[in-house]
């Protein structure tokens, strides 16, 4: 194998060296970065590029050029309220609906997702009997598929479910889960925060063990309560660690789709339709197609996920430069 490669080594050698004498050993990196900044472009950039001509264009057509410009006129679509809060006062009520059960999803799934990780990060970092099966129990939901998730659950919930016959069984009385917007927004929630909890356990769990041993020792010894030296040491230490999960979690919460869709398809009503549902339906499920108002939309989320991420990072700065 050696007397194989070696020679092609050496053909791929001549123009190797060419590029180093002309770019000279600091810039011959960019010549190994160029592939994938192409694809990064092709997959990235590109696609962000045609989503700015898509939101400023109307019809129903497919190709840009047979698509009229028409400004802002998608953005003021979706901006037109008399009243924010009241999503009737829209003259786009369902991307309002969809704003507002997002902001309630995804404030509810990341508080309960970053708690009951940072609980069960903790103990797990404890020296427990078999902590490893643990550690693999709570991770395992992550490796399913969002669809799966979102049928075993349909399964477990609907009205000859498997919950609803226990409760039957124990004389309770089986509810409909599904029909319900309460129960199936709260169910929703449950559910994200069942899938993915494991994630960010490992995350935190990461980040709990890069905290030195020594800081806890000397707690100890000043017999700090573990209130306060949870408080005082494990907290500010795993700030950073937080912050990156509490981005992550917050970026995925708004992104939520398929395992929602795939649960409750948006129902009942619109009580479980997301933002990324509304952008789905309207740019390729509905009748006609309106793909910049759904591109109008997607460049909205982006914009209000730039800036949540800027003020949290900003945020974390003013507090370690505190």
């Amino acid at each position: 194998m050696l007397s194989i490669i070696s020679p092609i080594m050496r053909i791929v050698e001549i123009p190797m060296l060419a590029l180093q004498r002309l770019l000279g050993i600091n810039k011959l990196a960019w010549v190994f970065l160029l592939p994938n900044l192409i694809l990064f472009g092709l997959f990235a950039f590109l696609p962000v590029i045609l989503n700015i001509f898509y939101a400023t264009t109307g019809g129903d057509n497919v190709l840009l050029a047979d698509r009229p410009y028409v400004g802002a006129r998608n953005f003021g679509t979706l901006t037109d309220c008399s009243n924010f809060l009241d999503p009737n006062s829209c003259r786009e009520d369902k991307f309002w609906r969809a704003v507002w059960n997002t902001v309630w999803f995804v404030t509810l799934q990341v508080g309960f997702m970053v708690g009951f990780s940072l609980l069960t990060a903790i103990i797990l970092n404890r020296d427990i009997r078999a902590r490893g099966f643990f550690r693999s129990v709570f991770f395992f939901p992550v490796l399913l598929s969002p669809v799966v998730v979102a049928l075993v659950w349909k399964w477990i919930l609907q009205r000859e479910g498997v919950l609803n016959a226990f409760l039957d069984w124990t004389g309770v009385g089986g509810i409909n889960w599904l029909v319900s917007a309460d129960w199936a927004f709260g169910w929703s929630v449950f559910i994200s925060v069942w899938a993915h909890m494991g994630f960010y356990t490992l995350i935190l769990l990461a980040g709990l063990q890069a905290i030195p041993r020594d800081v806890y020792e000397a707690a100890l010894m000043d017999r700090s309560s573990p209130w306060r030296t949870f408080r005082r040491i494990t907290l500010p230490l795993l700030s950073p660690t937080m912050l990156v999960v509490l981005v992550l979690a917050m970026i995925k919460g708004v992104q939520t789709f398929d395992e929602v869709y795939a649960f409750t398809g948006g129902g009942p009503g619109t009580a479980t339709t997301f933002i990324i549902q509304y952008i789905y339906e309207e740019g390729f499920a509905g009748a006609p197609r309106l793909f910049g108002l759904s591109a109008a939309a997607s460049l909205l989320v982006a914009g209000v996920l730039v800036l949540l991420t800027l003020v949290q990072l900003w945020a974390n700065r003013s507090n370690v430069d505190g």
